[in-house]
């Protein structure tokens, strides 16, 4: 049977932004165990984007792993997402192709507004860890799961450092922007307030 993990945050950014950032999350110093990420195929159908990506991480073994299992600690993971833009709503599934005898994880996030702030994004996070290995299987879905709650900490900081930071930068440009301009012309003057 496998153990089941499930944990909910809320990014104080909108669903427009945590969408478009998600993409750009890596790198961050709260991940430096993700290597890689390759788009493998991306497509729309029904109005929805439906992507593959190929991603490489790696992750320091136990002592007692590092006798049983390959040297080559590095792991290939596949992750699916669509993302639905009518329906605000982000839906990712990843799980390990390599090193499977050993540990399975599968994963499901979902990424949608808050229903009290629209201005939020909730994540709501799934997984299920399996081991096939006679005799090892408790042991490595205790650390399949231990190590998973942990890269998912550092999965939800890195994300949110990715759009502090696009936050600042897309400020840092509109300020400068509003205050020089085009040719020293301000873009727009801002409406006046007005009561009736």
């Amino acid at each position: 049977m496998a153990k089941f993990y499930s944990s909910s945050n809320v990014y104080n950014f909108d669903w427009d932004q945590v969408s478009a950032i998600y993409w750009k999350k890596y790198p961050n110093p709260y991940s430096p165990h993700v290597l890689t990420e390759d788009v493998i195929e991306r497509k729309v159908v029904d109005r929805k984007l439906i992507t593959t990506r190929l991603l490489k991480k790696t992750n320091k073994l136990p002592r007692w792993g590092e006798k049983l299992l390959p040297l080559n600690s590095s792991a290939y993971i596949v992750e699916e997402s669509i993302v639905d833009p009518v329906n605000k709503k982000l839906t990712t599934y990843t799980r390990n192709i390599t090193l499977t005898k050993w540990l399975l994880l599968e994963e499901k996030c979902e990424y949608y507004p808050c229903s009290q702030n629209s201005n939020w994004t909730i994540c709501k996070r799934y997984a299920w860890i399996s081991s096939s290995m006679f005799g090892l299987a408790p042991a490595l879905k205790a650390f399949g799961y231990e190590r998973f709650k942990s890269n998912a900490s550092k999965a939800i900081k890195g994300l949110s450092y990715a759009l502090k930071k696009s936050s600042e930068s897309d400020n840092s440009q509109y300020q400068y922007i509003m205050a020089h301009g085009s040719n020293n012309q301000p873009i727009f003057d801002p409406p006046k307030a007005t009561c009736t």
